[in-house]
Order: structure tokens, then C-alpha cells, then sequence
């Protein structure tokens, strides 16, 4: 078995793939029976796509695999919490378990500004577990958006 930081890495490779290419650095994998059925890193600018978010790439690849919106038996792992739009897909996909690398304090609704993934007045609460790797993941971030400003 695998556990939850082997997973995160994987998460963290995809957004080193979003960063090589001028994006954001976040990345995702879904997991199903211990296999990753999903992958996905931030192409919002490359695509011109405000919803090109690694997580919604993930879910649609996962989703495509699995044959089914119903992400029942899987986890999603994720270097930076979701946004309100992630957070809505995850609830729709209905994946049971979110584990997210760092917080995001402008847009995050895994509990930072609100908790979307375990609002109950939705059909579909999601389990959160927060931090994993989470040194890391911020400073993929961090050290990204300092040589975006040293740039300019």
C-alpha cells in the first residue's frame, strides 16, 4: 500500500509539468485502487480556459477511464486546496476523499474561506485531509510567483 505522501508526490510531479511551461504549479491525481486513473496540472493559460484547473483535468480523466461521473471508490490528491469551481466538481463526482497539500487562502474551500466539500445541506459531503507535504507544495508556489515578480 501506498500511502498519502507517495500520492502527493505524484501530484507534485504534475505541477512541476504546469510550471515548465509558464502555469500556476498545482497538480492532481486520482486514485483508484491504489492505481492513478487521473492526472492533471494547470493549463488556464495555454488553453485560454478559466476552468483548466488540475482537478477538473483529473476528474475528466478519471471519469473517462473509470466510464462513469461517479467517482465512488476514489482520492483525490491535490497540491493546493480547491477553489469554489474544484470544489463543486468534486462534490458532483462524488469522490469520498480530498487530500489537499496547502491552503489557499484567496480562493480555498476546503475549509480556509469556506467548506464546500463538507457543506451538508449538499447530497454529497467529501472527507478532507489537509497538509500532506505541505511545506512543499507551498514552496513550489512560492518560489514560482517570486520569479513571476522578479520578472516584471
Amino acid at each position: 500500500m501506498y500511502n498519502d505522501e507517495f500520492w502527493m508526490r505524484q501530484a507534485m510531479e504534475e505541477a512541476y509539468k504546469a510550471e515548465c511551461i509558464g502555469e500556476v504549479p498545482i497538480g492532481a491525481v486520482v486514485v483508484w485502487n491504489e492505481e492513478i486513473v487521473g492526472r492533471g496540472h494547470n493549463l488556464r493559460e495555454i488553453n485560454h480556459d478559466p476552468t483548466a484547473h488540475a482537478e477538473i483535468i483529473a476528474i475528466r480523466q478519471a471519469s473517462l477511464k473509470l466510464q462513469s461521473w461517479r467517482l465512488l471508490d476514489c482520492r483525490l490528491y491535490v497540491t493546493l486546496e480547491p477553489c469554489p469551481m474544484c470544489a463543486g466538481a468534486i462534490v458532483q463526482s462524488r469522490i469520498p476523499h480530498v487530500i489537499y497539500g496547502t491552503t489557499d487562502p484567496k480562493a480555498g474551500c476546503a475549509g480556509t474561506l469556506m467548506n464546500l466539500l463538507q457543506e451538508s445541506r449538499f447530497n454529497h459531503q467529501t472527507k478532507i485531509t489537509a497538509e500532506v507535504l505541505q511545506p512543499e507544495c507551498s514552496a513550489m508556489l512560492t518560489q514560482f510567483f517570486r520569479k513571476l515578480r522578479n520578472k516584471i
